[in-house]
């Protein structure tokens, strides 16, 4: 609608001037010459063309750059409660915009939309304040561990959620000066990143990197599910689809296809994992599986095991088997297991319809032409053949008559749209490749951008959860469903998990397992998750760390490593129990301990075990030859080394001082072959050094050998994949094996998966190359370099 009024009223800088605005947003709106007669409309139609106050203005401004087109017949009504001011805040106003999007041009009750816009409810401070001191106990613990680091505005949202109507700006004075209330003054600290502790000097294994940053962890007391609506919510407009052609499409469900739907889910929220079948899964689907399993087991909802199986090429049995298993260990219980496959007749069917409908056409150009038109956005020569010739050629391509290649059926979108991904793209391609789970039926197979919404609409998915790299395919992905008139989900996308000092593309890892640069799919150096479980990482510490990142939109951040690594160890130090064990073994003859005299020892699994708990002890042998690392002896002694040195005292752990009386040196008067020491049966003497130790069980019998494999980051730089050459960047110490190191007899009857602490060392795992004769330990995580300070 135009107005040409402004000779009486004004011009339209002068209007929006006039009702609020600021100078620069009075002058940005001018640019665009849609909302300038958009907004000088509302003034008319409001009749404020001589002024208001700014809280309507901006409200104004929301109706001329929001409001659903689908309903413009209501605008009249709804400027009314603005400038009555019965409709005050933009939250009203945002519930007014769902309330008229759903109802479009159909007539309603005034009372219905009054209670859906909060109109007439006041809400006073002191109910705001209530609400905020019960939010502010329930995430207390949160508060006083993050202070100002907390994140504020999931606060706002718990109090929004139980007050919509209450004032933002009461609510957001009131959350200050609780905080304020609770914290004090803001410090320095609050505002800087947290400090690296420093590290004492203990007699430590030399090749032990110790991760002495402990990362301050965000809340996870806070529900990250709180920002998805309701499904019986899902009447609001999800997207815009603008075309240049023709009106812009405000997508959303109309009132009776949601009450359809809600009446087949009977409410409830169901989601869905979707992955390809073409490799094995990574931690990046690990918060994938967290979002979308986990918003549906905290709203008592379904959640779908979806394999994307449309490329008959890249799907393998092994991979399904794979992804089955990874699912059930994450503890992820799928409603139901189903395959894109499945639906293969009703995508087929509605594919002929989108024909019919004038939507769809079948195409005969080249991949490389296809790509060329689209950079020019040019028509293919095809896209206005007679929809009766399309439907023949697309039997055609059903029954096998058109070779591979030779055609493909495209989705008639927007060649002139801003979104490449409305460039008129594939909704079939022919394959004469025979299916993994649907055999030689079908030689046409449908795209992802075809199959994957309208399979979201066929099983009723409320919430449909994906990275933010979708969010440019949101507007195919409405578009279709709209013209296909199937309910459309709730769609929202969310931020990749990326780790420092990995990759995590399909591509690279195939070509590190494929090219032996990695010991396999699970090998425990990459982030697939059979790496991670195979490195002895459990599923609740994976949760814990993407639940401690939270489900949020922004893409710009890469987690660093260490933070995955505290969640791991966080978990371990609460489940591992405690063993010796020598990586590099040198030799410790006590001299004044009798020959063939073996003690057996108490020594705890747990550091914090009650004497009266004989389960939670273990016998070690104590004897005339035992072994310590060889990184806890120097031959030169220093005031920072709490090693032993000749003449020095230490103490081994649950057992003796030991007091080194001889070094034994080997013929080039330089390696040590054995040290000579005395013990103090005692106890008396009381050095500051404590070391591991294992000794022989029994006279001349070596203790029990067993393999250690030692992981690190595979790869030096945190983002390897910005370097050209990225494999130059892998590192070449990332796996080191050793195979003489002695372990305590208790560990003898140890299986696979079995995880424990070895003591100074870090967390191990049973590996499954292990075999009755010979044990293999893999590196989970090594231990934070604090065991200089408490000597456990």
């Amino acid at each position: 609608m135009e107005v040409k009024e402004e000779e009486s009223s004004g011009t339209p800088l002068e209007l929006f001037l006039k009702i609020g605005l600021d100078e620069r947003t009075a002058r940005n709106t001018i640019a665009n010459n849609k909302v300038t007669n958009n907004l000088t409309a509302v003034i008319h139609e409001a009749g404020v063309t001589e002024g208001c106050n700014r809280t309507i203005g901006n409200l104004l401004y929301m109706v001329a750059t929001k409001h659903p087109a689908n309903a413009l017949i209501h605008r009249p009504t709804l400027l009314g409660y603005i400038v009555s001011a019965k409709i005050k805040t933009p939250a009203q106003l945002e519930a007014a915009f769902s309330f008229l999007s759903s109802t479009a041009s159909e007539s309603f009750e005034l009372k219905e939309f009054e209670e859906a816009c909060g109109v007439g409810v006041e809400v006073s401070e002191e109910d705001i304040e209530q609400t905020v001191n019960e939010v502010f106990k329930q995430n207390k613990g949160s508060i006083l561990e993050l202070r100002y680091r907390i994140n504020v505005g999931d606060l706002f949202g718990h109090v929004r959620k139980r007050l919509p109507w209450a004032d933002p700006k009461i609510v957001k004075k009131l959350i200050d000066a609780k905080l304020y209330e609770l914290l004090g003054e803001r410090t320095a600290a609050d505002n800087e990143k947290p400090s690296k502790q420093k590290k004492e000097k203990p007699a430590k294994v030399e090749d032990k990197k110790v991760a002495d940053e402990n990362p301050v962890q965000p809340s996870e007391d806070l529900n990250p599910f709180l920002i998805f609506p309701n499904p019986e919510e899902n009447f609001k407009v999800h997207t815009e689809v603008f075309f240049s052609d023709r009106p812009v499409l405000r997508c959303c469900n109309t009132k009776e296809v949601l009450d359809k739907h809600l009446k087949r889910t009977s409410g409830k929220v169901y989601t869905r994992f979707p992955p390809e079948p073409n490799g094995y899964l990574h931690i990046g689907h690990a918060k994938a599986m967290f979002v979308s399993f986990g918003l549906a087991k905290e709203r008592g909802g379904c959640c779908y095991l979806r394999y994307d199986d449309t490329n008959p090429e890249a799907e393998k049995k092994e991979y399904i088997d794979h992804i089955e298993e990874i699912v059930e260990w994450m503890g992820w219980k799928p409603f139901k297991i189903t395959y894109t496959s499945d639906y293969f007749q009703e995508l087929y069917e509605l594919a002929v319809e989108l024909i019919r409908r004038g939507h769809a056409y079948v195409d005969h150009q080249t991949p490389e032409e296809i790509k060329d038109y689209r950079e020019k956005k040019m028509d293919s020569p095809w896209r206005d053949r007679p929809i009766a010739e399309s439907l023949k050629l697309f039997e055609e391509m059903r029954l096998g008559m058109i070779e591979e290649g030779k055609a493909t059926l495209r989705m008639k979108q927007d060649m002139q749209s801003d979104n490449g991904n409305m460039y008129d793209l594939i909704a079939y391609r022919i394959k004469f490749t025979p299916h993994p789970h649907s055999g030689d039926k079908w030689c046409i197979y449908p795209s992802y951008d075809y199959a994957h919404c309208i399979v979201d609409s066929l099983e009723d998915i409320t919430h449909s959860l994906c990275t933010l790299e979708f969010e440019t395919r949101r507007a195919s992905y409405y578009w279709l469903l709209h013209v296909l008139d199937l309910y459309q989900p709730y769609v929202w996308e969310y931020s990749r998990l990326n780790v420092t000092n990995t990759v995590m593309s399909k591509r690279k890892l195939n070509f590190l397992v494929t090219n032996k640069h990695v010991d396999g799919w699970d090998d425990p150096r990459l982030m697939t998750l059979a790496g991670l479980k195979r490195r002895g990482v459990t599923s609740t510490a994976i949760n814990a760390f993407v639940r401690g990142i939270g489900i949020t939109r922004s893409d710009c951040s890469t987690i660093r490593l260490e933070r995955l690594e505290y969640h791991i160890r966080e978990e371990l130090n609460r489940t591992a129990p405690r063993t010796l064990v020598v990586l590099q073994p040198l030799k410790v003859v006590v001299t004044n301990l009798e020959s063939g005299l073996v003690m057996d020892l108490d020594a705890k699994k747990w550091p914090d075990a009650s004497t009266e708990d004989s389960s939670a002890f273990y016998k070690v042998p104590f004897s005339r030859v035992v072994y310590i690392e060889q990184s806890d002896f120097r031959m030169k002694d220093s005031k920072d080394y709490y090693g032993l040195a000749p003449g020095k005292s230490v103490l081994l752990r649950y057992a003796f001082p030991i007091k080194c009386t001889e070094v034994v040196l080997a013929d080039d008067n330089k390696s040590i072959v054995e040290i000579r020491a005395e013990y103090d049966p005692s106890k008396k003497t009381k050095p500051k050094g404590v070391i591991h130790w294992v000794a022989e069980p029994s006279r001349e019998v070596d203790p029990l050998s067993i393999e250690v494999r030692l992981f690190d980051k595979l790869f030096n730089s945190e983002n390897p994949a910005e370097h050209e050459d990225w494999l130059s960047d892998v590192n070449l110490q990332s796996k080191v094996v050793i195979s003489g190191a002695y372990a305590v007899p208790s560990l003898r009857d140890a299986a696979m998966g079995d995880r424990f602490q070895f003591e100074r060392l870090g967390y191990f795992v049973v590996d499954k190359d292990s075999t009755p004769e010979r044990l293999v330990f893999n590196r989970t995580v090594t231990l934070r370099d604090s065991y200089g300070k408490s000597g456990k």
